[in-house]
């Protein structure tokens, strides 16, 4: 149970005891929130110990009389605005008038409770102003969030696309200049360095569409049924180009033809990113195996691969937004950082779970389980 701090600014005693006795044994749950909420309750008779309280404990909600001994309760609303506070502030008092009301809700007031109130009043109260507070942090969250993956979608373009730019433009200046002749063939290793960056390129691109597709897009759009065998040899035959340069072999194991109600295009992307990952991590001459199982109560596809492996720590980290696994095996793999994120997101957009289990120079195992 989350506790949250509540203030109660009000000069007459008999209000303080009576605000702190109705919320001792009050909870709230909503569906929003993972816990209930209880409230601990701190009290003080004027603004200027207000201000102190606010300062050092910044409670979560402030109950606040206008008519105080010292500073009036709308100078210590103008303090809390002015000071950017995150709480919520509702106005106690027994003499309500329209300019105070219409001062104190543009400096930020949630709500007005008239003395005398009865609990029943003041619990629904709380609860409105409660209700606000987690809304307004929860849309906080989500703009902070925004701005973090922005800076983060910026940082990895002007990186990722930088290095390549440049590459593929010092190439076209030597070729333009014939700095190793007139012979055409002496630049073909640098026409295909250039390929490959620019796939690099296009890779990045790829996968980002994806990820904001996956983030933006509602799943159930274009939900089919999906014969995931079909779409299994589909992405197998995608990869296979590349699993053919690394000698590496991939098998397909499947009993029935299991069908999962999905978007195709998602069902695709998550078979394409595993498989992909499979090869570009495996020694050469290795081995990947593709397997979907069916009970009663799931769908369970499996990649596993005899590959470089991860220890526990890459793991951890494994499915953030453009994390690449970086160490001494890795250094001359490509990739976005972007593939297992996005298979992350699909599967939870489908109520599913991902696993993995993998050790160093052992493998990777990559499990995905789908509720039927």
């Amino acid at each position: 149970m989350k506790t949250l701090k509540l203030l109660v600014v009000d000069d007459e005693p008999g209000i303080r005891d009576g605000i702190e006795r109705i919320l001792s044994n009050f909870t709230l749950s909503y569906p929003f929130l993972e816990e209930d909420l209880c409230f601990s309750v701190l009290k003080v008779a004027t603004g200027e110990e207000g201000i102190k309280i606010i300062d050092n404990k910044l409670p979560d909600i402030i109950l606040l009389d206008n008519r105080l001994p010292g500073i009036q309760g709308v100078e210590v609303l103008e303090y809390i605005k002015q000071k950017q506070y995150d709480c919520k502030v509702a106005m106690i008092t027994s003499y309500p008038s329209l300019s105070i009301a219409i001062k104190a809700t543009d400096d930020g007031a949630s709500d007005f409770i008239p003395k005398p109130f009865t609990p029943t009043e003041l619990k629904a109260s709380i609860s409105n102003i409660t209700k606000q507070l987690y809304l307004k942090r929860i849309i906080d969250k989500m703009k902070k969030e925004g701005k973090k993956v922005r800076f983060q979608f910026l940082s990895v373009l002007s990186h990722e696309l930088k290095s390549p730019l440049n590459a593929i433009l010092g190439y076209l200046e030597l070729m333009k200049e014939k700095q190793l002749g007139e012979n055409i063939d002496d630049y073909l290793e640098m026409v295909e360095r250039s390929i490959t960056r620019a796939n690099g390129m296009k890779q990045l691109i790829m996968d980002l569409l994806d990820l904001t597709r996956i983030r933006f897009d509602k799943p159930e759009i274009a939900l089919k049924d999906v014969d995931l065998m079909e779409v299994a040899n589909f992405a197998i035959d995608t990869i296979r180009p590349m699993a053919i340069q690394k000698d590496i072999n991939i098998k397909l194991k499947i009993e029935k033809k299991p069908v999962l109600r999905a978007d195709p295009d998602n069902v695709e992307m998550i078979f394409t990113n595993l498989l992909s990952n499979a090869v570009k991590y495996n020694k050469d001459g290795g081995q990947v195996l593709c397997t979907i199982n069916e009970s009663e109560e799931q769908i369970e596809i499996i990649v596993e691969d005899t590959g470089i492996g991860m220890t526990k720590e890459e793991i951890s980290k494994l499915f953030n937004d453009f994390v690449r696994i970086k160490n001494d095996k890795t250094k001359y793999i490509s990739g976005t950082g972007l593939g297992l994120s996005i298979v992350k997101k699909i599967t939870h957009l489908y109520n599913g779970e991902i696993l993995v289990d993998s050790k160093e120079n052992a493998g990777s195992k990559f499990i995905i389980q789908f509720p039927k």
